[in-house]
């Protein structure tokens, strides 16, 4: 009997489609945020095929997980805001760290941080994390304003400023989330601030230098442009300025870009490795996690994308350059200086969200 049911077998499974006759990781991440040898080395290790898609802003994030049955088993939210949305609309999975062997890599002071909104930790993993500040290129910047400090956000957010280094091109991200509350504890204000003076303010700052800032684009484009040297400030997150720096050496071409940590104190963000609630492979999302938080796969993470990670042990396998360099791992003065920005409420979001229309527009 069964030696008759095998040939009928054999033709089901070979009429499967292919997804269900492998396992298959499907991944959704920033643009620009892995080391591709670590995706090859679990799919090697593990014999799961990994699919990896990306984004380039939280909104796009947000839309697609929004709309439901995404089809995605990782995906890497920020934890303000856009993570902790997602946890209180229970489009989280909560996490089995018995699966997690390595968990225990992760930095306990880091971990507390994001525990705020995700209570013991239960629904996520930093991946990397890093700040909020400015993109230069020291030449052309020092050229323009030889007599101001370039350690703070005057460099770009005053309009006597902005206006002197128009010619050689300024450039914001496309992130209220993320230039928002910068630009309020630049004013002065509490970065989570959501009163009508407060957002009126940071219009005010804004809108200031709108007529000289040369686009609001994603932080990927902006990458590009300071690497190439296109534009000589932008607004944008850490690590992709010193991919930047890093592109434009190796290009040798004479563009050098630094990276300025707000001296008022810079936006200090995570982004989370989630599991979404209806996450089609959540096994193969839990080894996922866990292999990439073995300290040798998470140091080739940071060497590839300039990006501090949460492994503590994964330090001394990290790059001198990259593990001496202040824009990368923040010094303890600097980082003590950090604010997390919370979520705002619903009318308080689309309230920001019609502020930055009308910056993008300059109206």
């Amino acid at each position: 009997m069964l030696r008759r049911l095998l040939p009928v077998l054999a033709l089901l499974l070979a009429a499967l489609p292919a997804a269900a006759q492998e396992r298959v990781l499907n991944v959704y991440n920033w643009s620009d945020y892995i080391d591709p040898y670590a995706v090859a080395r679990f799919t090697r290790e593990t014999g799961i095929r990994v699919r990896y898609d990306v984004y380039d802003s939280l909104e796009t994030l947000e839309g697609r997980l929004a709309a439901g049955r995404s089809g995605y088993d990782i995906i890497v939210p920020t934890s303000e805001p856009t993570f902790a949305r997602l946890l209180r609309a229970g489009a989280l999975r909560e996490i089995d760290r018995e699966r997690i062997p390595n968990w225990r890599n992760l930095d306990p002071v880091l971990m507390d941080r994001v525990a705020a909104i995700d209570p013991g930790n239960r629904h996520g993993a930093i991946y990397l994390w890093g700040t909020v500040g400015l993109g230069l290129r020291l030449d052309r910047v020092r050229a323009a304003l030889p007599d101001v400090p370039l350690d703070g956000l005057d460099v770009l957010l005053k309009p006597e400023n902005a206006q002197r280094l128009a010619r050689c091109g300024i450039m914001v991200m496309d992130s209220p989330t993320d230039v928002l509350p910068s630009v309020l504890r630049w004013l002065g204000r509490d970065p989570n601030g959501n009163s009508a003076e407060d957002l009126r303010a940071a219009e005010q700052a804004l809108m200031g230098i709108r007529r000289h800032v040369r686009a609001i684009i994603p932080s990927s484009a902006i990458l590009d442009a300071l690497a190439t040297g296109e534009v000589c400030a932008a607004m944008t997150y850490s690590g992709d300025v010193i991919q930047a720096a890093a592109r434009a050496r190796e290009a040798n071409r004479g563009v050098e870009i630094g990276y300025v940590m707000p001296r008022q104190g810079a936006q200090l963000w995570f982004d989370m490795m989630a599991i979404p609630a209806d996450a089609p492979n959540p096994e193969a999302a839990h080894a996922f996690i866990n292999f990439l938080l073995q300290p040798d796969v998470m140091a080739g993470i940071t060497n590839q994308v300039r990006y501090p990670n949460a492994v503590p042990a994964s330090r001394p396998l990290v790059e001198e350059a990259v593990r001496n360099d202040p824009s990368v791992f923040p010094p303890a003065e600097a980082l003590a200086a950090t604010f997390v920005a919370g979520t705002p409420s619903r009318e308080v979001e689309r309230l920001r969200t019609r502020l930055w229309s009308r910056f993008k527009a300059g109206r």
